[in-house]
């Protein structure tokens, strides 16, 4: 199981850090994704990282802004967000996918989700 925690309500330009704890899983042997959806929109991909760290993966409108990392001692990975805009504003979800390999985009191809934590930022 998957918990993400450290939403808020933040400033556009401010900065925000998400964390997703995992219980009950090898954590180590899952690639990790963060998505997000926004109301009335479909849920998307943000970006991933590999199951030992060593490989990350951005959306386009987060690079650069957007970092992610784990911490397989502590079951967790963690998203830092910065320099945050109005259209970042959504619900965001972590999720887990049972492979070593390719960094994936799609919400198919990951088993376990976290429930939801909600960013929004204000202009």
């Amino acid at each position: 199981q998957l918990q993400a925690s450290g939403g808020g309500l933040v400033q556009a330009g401010g900065s925000l850090r998400l964390s997703c704890a995992a219980s009950g899983l090898t954590f180590s042997n899952y690639n990790v994704g963060w998505f997000r959806q926004a109301p009335g929109k479909e849920r998307e991909f943000v970006c991933a990282i590999s199951w030992g760290g060593g490989r990350t993966y951005y959306e386009d409108s987060v690079k650069g802004r957007f970092t992610i990392s784990r911490d397989n001692a502590k079951n967790t990975v963690y998203l830092q967000m910065s320099s945050l805009k109005r259209e970042d504003t959504a619900a965001y979800y972590c999720a887990a996918d049972y492979t070593k390999g390719v960094l994936r985009t799609t919400r198919r191809a990951y088993e376990y989700w976290g429930q939801g934590a909600q960013v929004t930022v204000s202009s």
